[in-house]
């Protein structure tokens, strides 16, 4: 029955039809040759027929692996597009952090990470999920050191203007009846170099997100994601990075206006 389901499938999906015709065909030629129900010129056309899509089959088979391997040794020899691994953006971030029971996430302002995800932060934090946020001081010179890095070292107040609606949505996640214990929210006094999402990563099915920060563009930061099994020391090298950043930030208190 599995077999027959998986034929179905595939001749849906308009896969490996000639495979199928192929055995179709032979299929065919042996009853007509057992019952004699054709000449041997028909058979032997019919042979040479079947034998030549075959060989088409085949053909396009390597052709498909040879390009494949080309595309593997490329990306070996450091020759792979860096298309193949950056992205503008994290389409499938909500989805993955709803589905999240640890959640930690590290950025300069977070403006819009917060943004679009403090409803499902707030819904996973008041079910049992942790949620740990860090990001930049406004009360430190942090906001000075972006600007500056950002090439608008006259402006700090553009990034303190940008801290306060996500430190106002992280005064609103910590309060939320439920939450306690479950968020944590921590300044820090430096600019990360990078931003960070890490989901559940202390799981084999964790993900971390990598933001790459540039200096005041408008088509917005290159973002790429690494997986534990998939990229080893890579992904324990940036789980590594946040739990440093976390280290060196300052808990929020209620002198920075957060409950207690």
């Amino acid at each position: 029955m599995r077999l027959l389901q998986r034929v179905r499938e595939d001749i849906l999906r308009g896969e490996h039809l000639e495979i199928y015709l192929t055995v179709l065909l032979s299929l065919t030629l042996a009853v007509l040759g057992a019952f004699d129900l054709a000449s041997g010129k028909v058979l032997a056309a019919a042979t040479l027929a079947t034998l030549a899509l075959l060989a088409g089959s085949l053909l396009g088979s390597r052709h498909r692996t040879a390009a494949l391997m080309a595309q593997v040794q490329d990306l070996r020899g450091g020759r792979g597009s860096a298309m193949d691994f950056l992205a503008r953006d994290k389409p499938e971030l909500v989805e993955q952090v709803r589905r999240a029971r640890d959640i930690r996430i590290v950025g300069v302002t977070l403006s819009r990470t917060l943004r679009d995800l403090i409803d499902e932060l707030q819904r996973c934090a008041t079910t049992g999920a942790t949620v740990r946020v860090a990001l930049i001081d406004p009360a430190s010179s942090a906001p000075e050191e972006a600007a500056r890095r950002s090439t608008l070292p006259d402006r700090p107040e553009m990034f303190v203007n940008r801290l306060r609606p996500s430190v106002d949505l992280l005064r609103e996640l910590v309060g939320t009846p439920g939450c306690a214990g479950q968020v944590e929210v921590r300044f820090l006094p430096f600019v990360p170099a990078f931003g960070l999402v890490l989901l559940d990563p202390e799981q084999p099915n964790g993900i971390i997100h990598v933001d790459i920060y540039s200096h005041r563009s408008a088509s917005g930061d290159a973002v790429f994601s690494l997986r534990p099994e998939r990229d080893g020391q890579w992904y324990a090298r940036y789980q590594a990075e946040f739990d440093r950043m976390w280290e060196f930030g300052r808990p929020v208190e209620a002198a920075d206006g957060f409950p207690r």
